[in-house]
């Protein structure tokens, strides 16, 4: 059951796909307030857990902390942070009472889940304007899954992108990109994609490539493709000012950029130096700009990441006059002492200032918005904006797409990885979390920047980090400039690492199977126990272990110098671990609590009782695995339904698509 209450003039954002009528009256459960913008409270059971905001910090149950939807430009995803990458404003709470809140608002929304009292959760944000869903079910499960059915069908991507793929924010020439592919192909480690960040533009321009690194791209590209690796190249946010730049001079002329009050374009200043933003919102600028990705689909390319586009700010032309005029100030009155917390101060408040988000504005409908009103919706609508080009450019074909910013509504268009985060063992643990909140919202196609983005990795950590990464729709291996390399081929026991990535490749026709499944069916591919086994009161309480489909459970080593970890089963399990040289174990575990040891190479995963799953001869890419001969591993007289399409096209709800398999 799903009651929508509308508040004042909410604004569209096209979250939501089904029609749902707005219902009369107040809602059942809570009580809402519109003294002062709008306040919903709701007073928790002391046992009451709360699921759900997607890309959120701490812990899978969100009780006890203040979270606020507000998408910023963070790489220190410290304890203390409230906002992320992504605003995604669906909570479920799960006890006495199953019920289910989205709350529709594209600016900043603050959840209060019992920090500020320990029984009350508080859902705020300075305008009534919006729409809030409440969904009754028989579960949270239940809730999760109405609530997929009426935001859409998730993204799906082509087969490739379940391969691995290798990314650093340093790769500038073709021999760097063919250094990384050989490092691989010579160690015999499988690959599918590299990812080319901001130095293969000119210029930091998007829709443009270095005039002399990258002459011949066509070729160079289909050199890859023969060696079975795609390039995946970034798209930012912000479009270079500078006269003879096509894409500059084609936005400026036909109004497409976000514009300041006065009507002028607003500037930004990001890689590029002084940018405009494309106005997403608006439709026409939102098919220009998606346009433009056909500069390189029509060279080969096929796949993107979205980058800066929440949309970062390093500061605008008004930021920074005010820091001139401080500074001028300072001078001017010959000021002894200058006051440096002061200055440092604006300073620092330079980045990401909220202020510049209340300077400039889209046209939506004719209408003036300013931005600040719909912030969280500027990466969805250009991830939007690729997805919906991609219907033009090839409409039968899949194309890898995903995005940093996001809010729900865009995972129908792509997926997400979960932003600049740090070589932390903490991280792994965070990685973890997420995924199956981020699975609530819609998004699907998920990962981390395995190794951590920031800081040196170390050994240890890059294997542990890639055996949760097996697992992950988006495997990907991605660090900063200035940081060690993290290369698989980087480090010594190549074979270590070369075991891992190939088991990954083994459980392919699983992972790539059960991604569909959810796809297909607005189910979770990444579920909590409770999910899955309701009746377990201990299983509710278990945030470091995941059920995958329906047929496996994991539970990843996080902590440094472990030899291995305490897990519990809601029932009896086989355990099996993955090793080098194609080596498989299997035992069967009673229900209950067991330590279980994992090498640094292993990769440990339980088969749930009864059931099986199929399993590969590994192979160099996702293109060359046999799925034809598959070996069944699990529980003896089981049976696995094993949907396996041609990974490239959109033939979604074949019958023919679907085969059992008997072990």
């Amino acid at each position: 059951m799903i009651r929508r209450y509308i508040y004042g003039k909410p604004f569209s954002t096209e979250a939501v796909t089904e029609t749902i009528q707005a219902s009369e009256g107040t809602p059942a459960y809570g009580a809402v307030s519109l003294e002062k913008g709008f306040s919903f409270t709701y007073l928790m059971e002391e046992n009451d857990i709360v699921y759900g905001l997607g890309e959120a910090n701490r812990g899978l149950n969100k009780r006890g902390y203040c979270y606020v939807s507000d998408c910023s430009d963070d790489p220190n995803h410290t304890e203390g942070k409230r906002s992320l990458y992504a605003s995604h404003n669906f909570i479920v709470i799960a006890g006495k009472e199953n019920i289910g809140f989205f709350f529709d608002y594209p600016s900043v929304l603050t959840f209060d889940i019992g920090y500020t009292r320990m029984d009350t959760l508080t859902v705020s944000c300075d305008r009534a304007d919006l729409d809030m869903y409440v969904i009754e079910g028989d579960s949270p499960y239940d809730i999760v899954k109405q609530f997929r059915k009426i935001i859409g069908r998730s993204y799906i991507p082509p087969k490739f992108a379940f391969g691995f793929g290798q990314s650093r924010w340093g790769y500038k020439t073709k021999e760097d990109f063919r250094k990384v592919a050989e490092g691989y192909r010579e160690n015999q480690i499988p690959l599918d994609m590299i990812y080319m960040d901001i130095d293969y533009m000119q210029d930091f321009k998007d829709f443009t490539l270095n005039e002399e690194n990258f002459k011949d791209f066509p070729e160079f590209v289909q050199e890859m493709k023969d060696n079975h690796i795609r390039l995946i190249p970034i798209i930012d946010a912000g479009v270079k000012v500078e006269k003879g730049y096509s894409v500059y001079e084609e936005g400026v002329e036909n109004r497409y950029f976000c514009q300041r009050e006065d009507g002028s374009d607003f500037v930004a200043a990001v890689w590029p130096g002084d940018t405009h933003f494309p106005d997403v919102l608006n439709p026409d600028a939102r098919k220009w700009f998606g346009d433009n990705y056909r500069f390189l689909t029509d060279q080969g390319i096929e796949g993107f990441w979205n980058d800066m586009n929440e949309p970062s700010i390093f500061y605008s032309t008004e930021s920074m006059d005010e820091v001139k005029a401080l500074l001028k100030k300072y001078v001017e009155e010959e000021t002894e002492t200058v006051p440096v917390g002061e200055l440092g101060e604006k300073l620092r408040s330079l980045a990401n200032n909220h202020e510049d988000y209340k300077r400039f504005y889209h046209q939506v409908n004719g209408e003036r918005v300013r931005h600040d009103q719909v912030h969280n919706l500027f990466g969805y609508n250009m991830t939007r904006a690729a997805g919906e080009a991609f219907e033009r450019i090839d409409p039968e074909k899949r194309f890898l797409m995903f995005s940093r910013s996001s809010y729900i509504g865009m995972h129908r268009y792509g997926g997400i990885w979960t932003g600049d985060n740090k070589s932390w063992w903490s991280h792994i643990l965070l990685n973890l979390k997420m995924m199956p909140s981020l699975n609530m919202c819609g998004f699907l196609y998920t990962g981390a920047d395995l190794g951590g983005f920031g800081d040196d990795a170390t050994r240890d950590l890059v294997l542990r980090w890639l055996a949760l990464g097996v697992f992950t729709p988006l495997m990907r291996n991605h660090a900063a400039l200035g940081t060690r390399e993290q290369e698989c081929y980087q480090f010594e026991k190549t074979e270590d690492f070369r075991g891992i990535i190939e088991t990954r490749y083994r459980l392919v026709p699983y992972l790539y199977s059960e991604y569909m499944k959810a796809a297909l069916n607005d189910d979770m591919y990444f579920k909590p126990l409770a999910f899955v086994y309701p009746e377990d009161s201990f299983a509710a309480r278990v945030e470091d272990q995941m059920m995958i489909g329906n047929e496996i459970m994991i539970a990843p080593v996080y902590t440094q110098n472990a030899p291995g970890r305490y897990v519990y089963l809601p029932e009896e399990m086989m355990f099996v671990k993955f090793s080098k040289d194609g080596q498989i174990t299997e035992e069967i575990l009673e229900k209950g609590h067991h330590y279980v040891e994992v090498a640094l190479n292993e990769v440990p995963m339980f088969i749930r009782r009864g059931k099986c799953i199929p399993v590969a001869d590994t192979a160099q890419c996702v293109e060359a695995l046999d799925t034809e001969n598959l070996t069944l591993l699990g529980y003896d007289d089981s049976e696995y339904t094993l949907y396996e399409d041609d990974g490239v096209h959109k033939d979604y709800d074949n019958a023919k698509n679907y085969r059992v398999i008997k072990k």
